[in-house]
């Protein structure tokens, strides 16, 4: 929707200050991807993720927010600001948003968000379009949740500390609060996430 006397891109009613009136906050549980995988870069299907939850005991349940924690964001840190792109692009697991039964299961679980401590939490497949019954899309996982879930999806968020509590203590879940900015038809914002444990 066009705000006329902007002249531009404009959400209206479905912009994220909406969503900042209120904020983000729900029960949050975390998968460490990480911890079962490395940081190597390896795409992760649906039998991938549900492999590392079996191992570690996740259950996801309707109304979660799933995190995925890959390493990425603590290896980016680490560079110091002096950013060694090669190396980021071999680093962590990323999501293989083509698969069918990991699309399947974002649909059925009911899980009301996404956040992943990577770059867009799919791979990117570069110039590989992957056919819809609308078009092509080049991001098949954001096209799913964002424009057909209306799933809010976050990137580069930091997990190190929280995936260090949680493992020490023999938990995954935990009361997550998101809020984002209040930024008047806009469609994203960074956010600042706080985990309760």
């Amino acid at each position: 929707m066009r705000r006329p006397e902007a002249g531009g891109p404009y959400a209206g009613v479905l912009g994220i200050d909406k969503m900042a009136t209120t904020g983000v906050q729900g029960r949050g549980v975390l998968v460490d991807l990480e911890r079962e995988y490395g940081l190597e870069r390896r795409i992760l299907g649906y039998d991938s993720l549900m492999r590392a939850c079996e191992r570690q005991r996740v259950e996801i349940e309707p109304g979660d927010i799933l995190c995925l924690r890959t390493g990425f964001s603590e290896v980016l840190l680490g560079m110091n600001k002096k950013v060694d792109r090669p190396t980021m692009e071999r680093t962590a697991a990323v999501i293989d948003g083509a698969d069918g039964a990991l699309q399947r299961f974002i649909i059925e679980s009911g899980i009301a968000a996404i956040a992943a401590d990577n770059v867009a939490i799919e791979a990117d497949l570069g110039h590989a379009q992957f056919a819809l019954a609308d078009g092509y899309t080049l991001m098949p996982l954001h096209h799913l949740c964002i424009f057909k879930l209306g799933m809010h999806l976050g990137e580069l968020w930091y997990f190190g500390e929280l995936a260090q509590w949680l493992r020490e203590h023999g938990r995954n879940r935990f009361f997550l609060t998101a809020p984002p900015l209040r930024l008047p038809g806009c469609v994203g914002s960074p956010v600042t996430p706080v985990a309760t444990v």
